[in-house]
């Protein structure tokens, strides 16, 4: 009779380890298991980019796409909106992922019998030296944050960091490349980028600067380079990308040595830079058939009597 007793008795003993405390943890990993299901879905949902047509979808990115309402119909706006709902879900994912990790390794330890206390007190302490340790690195992070949320540019815009000036290439939270126009590939940290000047949203004014010798009629050169942009922004390859009619704004400097006619046309953001170079190109052609008279030729022309 002692023996099964004691068998039993060690049964008893053991029970809270062999049953219990095993059925928690497991309890436990499932319940982190399906609670990060649900808030990976959940953020994937509250990400996901509206749909072109059908009752417009209300993402957690609001700000981003009303401030692209105007191109909603740009593929590449549309690409670059997805990338950046992307972005922004991978973060907060990861972030869900390790939280609910950390929740159950201390649930995990506590059931063990372990005392959870110092584990939470080192982690706040080492958070604490991490933050003063890496506080450019958090700076970077939260810099990236907002502006993924603001939309400040995106891959393929061109744009102005300061001492970069170029193609975004990449876009991270920490980093942002930028392709100059001679080819290098410049690595800009988002806590060092102090402002942005983005050349490719919303729409860009291309400025048509022209010379002329001091000489030169000023109405009619005027009326002959208006003519010769009115007629250029007719072109198959250039009318899709202009917005307003052109507008000649006149003399815009006047030097003993020339004077320069300024005209200004709206056109679509990232067309400015070719289509001015096709309308300079085309005024000076207009110039050279009326005999408008560059600064140039009046420098080199001998002088008389």
């Amino acid at each position: 009779m002692s023996i099964p007793l004691l068998a039993f008795e060690l049964t008893e003993t053991n029970r809270d380890w062999l049953i219990h405390r095993p059925l928690a943890i497991v309890s436990y990993i499932v319940v982190a298991i399906v609670l990060r299901f649900v808030l990976h879905r959940l953020i994937d949902r509250m990400t996901k980019p509206r749909e072109r047509s059908g009752k417009p979808r209300r993402s957690f990115l609001a700000p981003l796409q009303e401030r692209a309402e105007r191109a909603i119909g740009d593929p590449y706006a549309r690409e670059r909106r997805i990338q950046r709902a992307q972005t922004i879900g991978s973060v907060f994912k990861s972030g869900v992922s390790v939280v609910v990790l950390a929740w159950v390794v201390l649930q995990t330890l506590d059931t063990l019998g372990f005392n959870v206390a110092p584990f939470i007190a080192s982690a706040g302490i080492a958070g604490v030296a991490l933050g003063f340790g890496a506080q450019n690195l958090v700076r970077d992070f939260i810099s990236g944050m907002f502006m993924l949320l603001e939309d400040q540019y995106g891959v393929g815009d061109v744009v102005d960091l300061g001492d970069a000036v170029g193609t975004v290439e990449s876009v991270g939270l920490r980093v942002t490349t930028v392709r100059d126009i001679d080819g290098t590939l410049w690595f800009c940290r988002n806590g060092e980028i102090l402002r942005v000047g983005n050349m490719s949203q919303g729409h860009a004014v291309s400025v048509v600067d022209v010379p002329i010798a001091p000489t030169s009629n000023v109405d009619r050169a005027c009326q002959i380079a208006l003519r010769a942009v009115l007629d250029g922004v007719e072109r198959e390859d250039i009318a899709p990308d202009v917005l307003e009619k052109p507008e000649l704004l006149g003399v815009n400097s006047v030097t003993a040595g020339a004077v320069t006619l300024r005209l200004t046309v709206r056109v679509r953001a990232g067309k400015q830079w070719a289509i001015r170079r096709s309308l300079t190109r085309a005024v000076l052609e207009a110039f050279d058939q009326h005999g408008i008279e560059s600064p140039n030729l009046a420098v080199a022309a001998p002088a008389t009597g």
